[in-house]
């Protein structure tokens, strides 16, 4: 019957209304994940500044000086272990699009401070036809809005409906993005932060911010809620 409720009410309401922690089930009021619950999600440790793979004392990683990729900079909000990997999985594949709002909080002190444009990773049509909306969007909309940055959703296309990179081995996956992008308008002279929800090898977010380079940004800057650990 609350949950009822919420859908009808609008958003200010909701907020009043108490809730249940997604990851431990208590009573946690205002947001989807109480505060004891919020100490246990895993922190980021130093990483790369490239890509943000951890290393020592936050130096630059072997792999980024070998074969620097496209994008700049790698900021992570999280490490992607239990139970924030639960949270972004509940949201991608079970709709539980309020957990959206709580990541983008969550990513909020990340935020580059030079005047920027934030860009959601674009779906291909056929896999937003499937899922009904894209997580990168939704976490992307209420950080411009907090942080007053203009939010790009129309400039960029995912024309190919690649194999999902998870199914492929970590070398692969560079080549099956190659190509995987179309951009319709000039970045030029701008800095571009790319909004997704999960990064692993990054392959897709350098084939992205390779075709953004080629439109004329100065910078393209990702910014990811989880890294996954070092492929190696």
């Amino acid at each position: 019957m609350l949950a009822v409720l919420r859908r009808g009410l609008p958003a200010v309401a909701n907020l009043l209304l108490p809730q249940d922690c997604f990851v431990c089930g208590d009573d946690c009021g205002p947001g989807p994940v109480c505060a004891a619950c919020r100490t246990l999600l895993p922190s980021q440790p130093a990483g790369c500044p490239v890509c943000a793979v951890p290393t020592e004392e936050g130096l630059t990683c072997g792999r980024c000086l070998r074969d620097p990729p496209a994008f700049d900079a790698t900021h992570a909000g999280f490490a992607y272990a239990f139970p924030l990997d639960r949270i972004v999985q509940a949201l991608k594949y079970r709709h539980r699009l309020a957990l959206a709002g709580f990541l983008a909080d969550a990513l909020l002190p990340l935020v580059p401070p030079e005047k920027a444009v934030l860009l959601p990773m674009p779906l291909h049509v056929r896999r937003l036809r499937e899922r009904g909306f894209n997580q990168a969007v939704e976490i992307a909309r209420p950080l411009a809005r907090a942080i007053g940055l203009p939010l790009e959703l129309g400039a960029v296309r995912r024309v190919l409906n690649t194999a999902p990179q998870a199914s492929l081995p970590w070398k692969a996956r560079r080549v099956n993005m190659r190509g995987a992008f179309r951009c319709d308008a000039s970045f030029t002279g701008k800095t571009v932060i790319v909004v997704d929800d999960v990064m692993t090898t990054g392959a897709t977010l350098d084939e992205l911010a390779r075709t953004l380079k080629r439109h004329g940004a100065a910078r393209v800057e990702n910014l990811v809620v989880a890294r996954t650990p070092s492929p190696a």
